[in-house]
């Protein structure tokens, strides 16, 4: 039987002929253009899983597998931000991955490096959808010579406000609280500047015992919002729609604070390189009738572009945070 690469590439081929590549083009214009009548998920992510069953399905090298995998995502996310989705957020390397073989840690860093130099040089995407790239993990352990090309990307990009693409990277959802914690009990701790005049610590032999920790005796004042207001995503909108590929049901530590009561979790029995248009507009086009029916029970708030305040973007509160935990990181 023939692999599904080969599958792949002969349907590549024949959808590359003009005539059933402009066919292609306008259906696919149709589709999204109907999906954009309707209530659309206004944050979506993707765990990206199945770049390496991929391979060794087809018989390929695992670096041709996760490349295989960025052209995918590519791909999809024209078809989000075409569709009106503001913030796209992929799960592009977790934390637990430095377990793997060194050599495909290293083989997945360069593509990483090598894909951030293309958007660097070409673009095009990012730009014609106006959106700013955010890179969201642990910074700390990343390559110096990738975290160069990260800045340089997130830089040029930074001036994007219409949407948004967060590529978390080395990242996992447990880190990413614990840092939002951390971050809290450092602004907690931080005593105010003493004001002119005021008597400094040698004049008073018991100031140890009055230093100021705001925040931190008032338990009550940590809320949800607050944790929210310090996580990575801080200034996005709610998520909307979480979809994994490979058919495996599993969150593996991504999203789990802002996975909510509201969020639909697709499960896709599909290849992340294999997962197209064709796979994801039936998803968007489920997830529009059924928010459809919620607002019309009254169970979930009619949501449209611009109606809600936590749906817009907030970039000033997110570029004043990753000042700070850049900060903070390089303090450690």
């Amino acid at each position: 039987m023939p692999s599904e690469l080969h599958t792949s590439r002969t349907r590549k081929w024949l959808l590359s002929s003009p005539p059933v590549e402009w066919a292609s083009t306008q259906l696919k214009e149709l589709f999204i253009n109907s999906v954009r009548q309707g209530p659309v998920p206004q944050h979506v992510a993707f765990v990206m899983d199945g770049n390496r069953r991929f391979a060794r399905k087809n018989h390929i090298e695992t670096v041709e597998g996760h490349n295989m995998g960025f052209e995918a995502l590519a791909k999809i996310l024209e078809v989000c931000y075409k569709s009106g989705v503001k913030v796209v957020t992929v799960y592009a390397f977790s934390i637990e991955n430095f377990k793997r073989p060194l050599h495909e840690v290293n083989a997945l860093m360069e593509i990483a490096k090598i894909k951030l130099i293309q958007l660097c040089q070409h673009g095009d995407l990012l730009e014609r959808y106006g959106a700013s790239l955010r890179i969201l993990g642990e910074r700390d352990l990343v390559r110096p010579d990738v975290l160069e090309v990260i800045d340089e990307a997130v830089e040029m990009t930074k001036h994007n406000e219409r949407s948004i693409l967060n590529v978390c990277f080395p990242y996992t959802s447990r880190h990413e609280i614990a840092s939002s914690i951390r971050e809290i009990v450092s602004l907690s701790t931080s005593a105010p500047p003493a004001p002119p005049g005021s008597p400094s610590l040698s004049d008073d032999s018991s100031s140890s015992e009055t230093t100021a920790t705001p925040g931190l005796t008032d338990f009550e004042s940590i809320t949800q919002e607050t944790l929210t207001d310090h996580l990575f995503t801080a200034g996005c909108p709610p998520l909307d729609l979480l979809v994994r590929t490979s058919g495996v049901s599993r969150l593996s530590d991504f999203m789990l604070w802002q996975c909510h009561k509201d969020t639909e979790i697709v499960f896709i029995d599909c290849l992340w390189p294999q997962f197209d248009i064709w796979k994801f507009l039936p998803i968007l086009v489920d997830w529009g009738v059924k928010r459809k029916k919620l607002e019309k029970m009254g169970i979930v708030e009619v949501r449209r572009e611009g109606a809600r305040k936590d749906a817009e973007l907030n970039s000033d509160r997110q570029r004043e945070l990753e000042e700070r935990r850049r900060a903070r990181v390089s303090t450690f």
